[in-house]
């Protein structure tokens, strides 16, 4: 008992000895965080802002030295100080750095104690997790034929966006072809599938307000960001225009500005971002924000295997949550570097029984796939103003 009693003292006194950064590229970037403790046990994370990398990278080096030398149990105390030891609050770039360095943290102290990381968040409340999938093409035909190869592959709930013309977005032919492709997909599929439709915050209100009644019809899962929401209260105005259900949050940054949203009951599912939203500390408080409302969660998640075994971890112990997404299907993405990553089968995303996130990191093999080098993505309207992409 004495000798466990030892062991429990090391794990609790571990400090943090580095941190290093990962930048890697395939069809986008990928950006993953290290975290290395005198204990031998080092944890990983992963960053959510896609081309701003080498941002993120220097706010972490910036947050160095507050958190080498510090006990690495101590993932609240770490938050907070990451979070806080500025003037300006931590948003944005900042938040996606804290994130990954958040979920490294929380992977180091589950190591630690030798048990999958769920069990520090309460343990299973499910055994499985229900996931979505990306569909492409660019005409009705294209993406119906696309939803039913992926449905009888086993995916149960697909997702897609509305159409542009190369880079070339026009609200209004948007809404009229995306009526179309949704048209399509019910006429192939039937009920037999689940859609979700993610617009990118890519309209205004008035437009989003007639793409979601023209969508009412068909049953959607639910309308992912169908407006910009640096004002939140046209969120408000939607809500009120629609019965469709509506999913919001995945570039937001914390619990306050989630806050308004699941208060006034504004929408019904919480499309927060481990690697944005400031890893599991924070996330775990906006779960509980929105579980107060009956609100379910359905992370945001079209990253690398770090991010899906992270909300594999989160979903398997939060009683509200809903559907994860799964942008790239686990094991096709970046095998050198995370030989053992998550699975799925038929719908269904599965956790690995190792301690902490249970995925294996050969940072040796970060250096066979160099980051994409130039600005990000970007979309127009035929008159050559920006619009979001």
């Amino acid at each position: 008992m004495h000798r466990n009693l030892i062991l429990l003292t090391n794990q609790f006194n571990m400090k943090i000895t580095d941190i290093k950064t990962y930048i890697v590229g395939l069809d986008r970037n990928f950006m993953f965080v290290e975290v290395e403790t005198d204990a031998g046990i080092s944890g990983i994370g992963e960053a959510g802002l896609t081309f701003r990398e080498d941002a993120q990278a220097g706010f972490i080096d910036a947050l160095k030295p507050s958190l080498i030398g510090q006990q690495a149990s101590r993932t609240e105390h770490l938050w907070q100080t990451m979070s806080r030891c500025g003037f300006f609050p931590t948003t944005g770039v900042g938040a996606a750095a804290v994130s990954a360095i958040d979920i490294a943290l929380w992977d180091i102290k589950a190591k630690s104690y030798g048990v999958p990381l769920y069990e520090l968040l309460g343990g299973k409340v499910r055994d499985k997790i229900y996931s979505y999938t990306h569909i492409h093409g660019m005409t009705p035909e294209a993406l119906a034929s696309n939803a039913k190869e992926k449905h009888e592959a086993g995916w149960k709930v697909i997702r897609f966006q509305p159409p542009h013309q190369q880079g070339v977005f026009e609200p209004r032919l948007a809404i009229k072809a995306t009526v179309a492709q949704v048209a399509e997909i019910r006429n192939t599929l039937g009920d037999d599938i689940e859609i979700i439709l993610d617009v990118h915050t890519r309209l205004d209100p008035s437009d989003a307000i007639t793409l979601c009644n023209q969508l009412e019809p068909f049953n959607l899962y639910f309308i992912e960001d169908p407006v910009r929401v640096e004002n939140v209260s046209v969120v408000q105005r939607l809500r009120e225009a629609t019965s469709v259900p509506l999913a919001i949050g995945e570039q937001f940054s914390s619990k306050w500005e989630f806050a308004p949203l699941i208060e006034n009951n504004w929408f019904d599912f919480c499309r927060l971002d481990l690697c944005v939203a400031g890893g599991f500390t924070e996330a775990r408080k906006i779960a509980g924000m929105c579980e107060s409302h009956y609100i379910p969660i359905s992370p945001h998640n079209p990253l690398g295997p770090v991010a899906t075994a992270a909300c594999i971890h989160m979903d398997l112990a939060t009683s509200n949550f809903a559907v994860q997404e799964c942008a790239r299907p686990p094991g096709t993405i970046l095998p050198e570097m995370f030989p053992t990553q998550v699975t799925w089968s038929d719908g269904f995303l599965y956790p690995t029984d190792a301690p902490g996130l249970g995925i294996e990191f050969n940072p040796e093999a970060a250096s066979k796939y160099p980051p994409i080098t130039g600005d990000a993505p970007r979309l127009r309207r035929d008159d050559g103003s920006y619009i979001n992409w």
